[in-house]
């Protein structure tokens, strides 16, 4: 929950067009951190798993944050009929991506989480240049 507070204060105060992968196994935290995420952007309502509405919305201050999960999708035609080009307008936070062949090639940051034992780790990577600086500044240790 402190890194998707940190990757959102460390990003630009205008968050469309950003797009964030989540990838990691069945229950490796994928949904944890994207709630966490949204309520740092002020959502403060439910954020329900995209799961089967594979889509969910959230307008906030910062902009609109499109969370996605993609686990269903068989081919990357159907990323048309979610409105894929509408999401543009917002931040697309992606579930599964490896779902959609080479989906990461257009994105931004990479959030990598898997299971250590009992706890979990998190490799979080820039793909885009523009990440480069908004990942180095998530991963610093903070101001205290």
């Amino acid at each position: 929950m402190r890194l998707a507070a940190r990757l959102v204060d460390a990003l630009p105060s205008e968050i469309a067009g950003w797009t964030v992968l989540l990838e990691g196994e069945l229950g490796a935290g994928k949904s944890t951190f994207a709630r966490a995420f949204l309520r740092a952007l002020g959502h403060d309502g439910a954020v329900p798993s995209p799961t089967y509405t594979l889509v969910e919305p959230y307008d906030l201050p910062r902009g609109t944050v499109f969370h996605a999960d993609l686990y269903r999708i068989a081919s990357p035609d159907e990323l048309i009929f979610l409105g894929w080009s509408e999401m543009q307008r917002g931040c697309r936070l992606i579930e599964w991506p490896d779902r959609v062949a080479n989906l990461a090639d257009g994105a931004d940051i990479r959030l990598h989480l898997d299971y250590d034992g009992r706890a979990r780790c998190a490799q979080l990577s820039a793909l885009s240049d523009r990440a480069v600086d908004v990942v180095s500044a998530a991963l610093s240790e903070p101001n205290t």
